[in-house]
């Protein structure tokens, strides 16, 4: 699917944890009965000799002859009694099978959940295989594996997790891996798609104990790029990814493939920044919301604690989560189209999804005058120039992007009281700009993003930039932020990584994920 991105490998040390899987029990086998080893007891055929011996006796030729009398005699009784012992057979069968599958799907789930420490300290790959039982110190170890399919590219999460009884779990490690480009460019051709896919599993197998396999859930979840593309050609490659899948050793549900609806992912972004936070370890800590700005879609979440925000919220931007025992009623809600590549489109006058008519020039005030030039965008390549002796290019720019903005963002005041991070693309352009450390990044006040969006465009006038998107950029992120309603002197905090771990919505999905297995194992819990 391309090249590779990024590898993450850190690993903290400790235990490597083996775990007996059910998921792969033999079919019962016909034995002997207990008490008759030559199996002398189960159906077997006439012997010759007993025909034979029949043959030879006089009696018994009688009483043949009177047999074939009797067959001969129509018995409607036993007509009748067929009639109704066939259908109860089939009903008895098919209820037997419904019975072992789901008996067989219970017991892959409650394998992953046996999972267990049983070599403290022991390098991974080089320990005494232990049999997996109770854990020896008292907490267990589990894996699972989340495929990010994005509409830039397609990246794999590995995580392992620790748990002590009674308690909520922590992360003890993360292997990330990247490929580009996303799935939707594979939309017609899903072929090509396999290879990117079984790349990305051979690094969880890698990671992934051999053991852990069979009770280590892998799940793929698409977003905007998928949601945007046709829907017919979306369930090609998402079937196509599930064939995978099924083939791998991963324990695999009917639900392992699927496209992430916009506030799904935005309540998972939410759930990895509390969860690496400590929030939802600490009843009453007060959480943090989330800002993120993907490619086609862009998701705002937060825990309201403000009791007009509940019931001035409109219909769709309220949800439930069931965590750790806990309900939450979160604001949260995508903006499909809002993402910053999408956003992009749309201020340059293209429609997504759709070449430019005959090959025409899209002109944008937010783009340096007399520059000229291609942007490729989901796989369809648009001639682009700046507007002709443009002045004042932050506010033609504003003027257009406040346009497109316009009735398609709810406000509301309870963000300026509540703690916010924000991520990817917000992360990406204060950074490009030096408003956060390129590495460790930072926090920022939103009117920080005007600033710099007016200094871009102003030096814009004159000269072109590496990057001639900056101005665009920057002004629709800081105009997207005063629609959201944040002050200009709201702070942020931009980071990649919390606790040296990724920032995006797939530790949460995966969190969510297993938190409802949990609970179908224990549902009284």
């Amino acid at each position: 699917m391309g090249q590779t991105a990024r590898v993450s490998t850190q690993r903290k040390p400790g235990a490597v944890a083996f775990i007996h899987s059910a998921f792969a029990d033999p079919l019962p086998s016909s034995t002997p009965a207990a008490g008759d080893p030559t199996g002398e007891g189960l159906a077997r055929p006439p012997s010759l000799l007993g025909l034979t011996a029949q043959l030879e006796s006089p009696a018994a030729a009688a009483q043949s002859s009177a047999d074939r009398e009797m067959r001969k005699i129509p018995n409607n009784g036993n007509l009748k009694m067929t009639k109704v012992v066939y259908p109860l057979g089939l009903f008895i069968c098919l209820f037997i099978y419904v019975a072992y599958i789901k008996w067989h799907w219970a017991s892959a789930t409650q394998a992953f959940f046996s999972i267990t420490e049983v070599a403290s300290g022991a390098r991974r790959g080089h320990q005494a295989h232990s049999a997996p039982g109770t854990a020896a110190h008292g907490h267990e170890v589990f894996y699972g594996i989340m495929f990010d399919a994005g509409s830039t590219g397609t990246r794999v999460h590995i995580f392992q997790f620790n748990q002590q009884p009674g308690e909520t779990p922590t992360l003890t490690h993360e292997t990330f891996k990247a490929l580009k480009p996303g799935l939707s460019a594979y939309a017609d051709d899903v072929e090509k798609s396999t290879s990117g896919i079984q790349e990305l599993l051979d690094v969880a197998k890698q990671d992934v104990p051999f053991d852990f396999w069979k009770a280590t859930p892998l799940v793929l979840k698409a977003t905007a790029g998928l949601r945007l593309l046709p829907g017919e050609k979306a369930q090609k490659l998402l079937q196509k990814v599930k064939e995978v899948f099924k083939a791998s050793p991963f324990l695999v549900g009917d639900d392992c493939v699927s496209i992430m609806n916009g506030t799904d992912e935005g309540v998972s972004a939410w759930i990895t920044v509390n969860f690496l936070t400590g929030s939802l370890k600490t009843p009453g800590r007060s959480s943090v919301g989330m800002l993120d700005l993907g490619g086609g879609s862009t998701q705002i979440t937060f825990l309201p604690r403000v009791e007009d925000t509940l019931q001035t919220s409109p219909p769709g931007y309220l949800t439930s989560l069931q965590m750790f025992n806990r309900t939450y009623k979160l604001y949260s809600y995508s903006y499909l189209g809002l993402g910053l590549m999408s956003a992009r489109l749309a201020i340059l006058g293209g429609i997504e999804g759709k070449p430019a008519e005959d090959g025409k020039e899209l002109v944008s005030p937010c783009l340096s005058p007399g520059f000229t030039g291609e942007w490729e965008h989901a796989e369809i390549t648009y001639r682009i120039s700046g507007q002709k002796a443009a002045v004042n290019l932050h506010e033609l720019c504003a003027s257009r992007v406040s346009e497109i903005l316009r009735n398609k963002v709810h406000r509301t005041e309870e963000v300026k009281d509540v703690d916010f991070y924000a991520f990817s693309y917000y992360y990406d352009l204060a950074a490009n700009v030096g408003l956060i450390d390129a590495e460790k990044g930072g926090s920022l006040v939103v009117g920080d993003f005007d600033i710099a969006a007016k200094y871009v465009c102003r030096t814009a006038e004159t000269r072109l930039q590496g990057n001639p998107f900056l101005c665009m950029d920057l002004t629709y992120i800081s105009l997207l932020l005063q629609e959201f309603g944040f002050p200009e002197n709201k702070m942020l905090k931009l980071t990649r990584k919390i606790n040296d771990v990724e920032t995006s919505w797939a530790l949460g999905a995966i969190f969510h994920y297993i938190d409802s297995l949990s609970r179908q194992k224990s549902p009284a819990l």
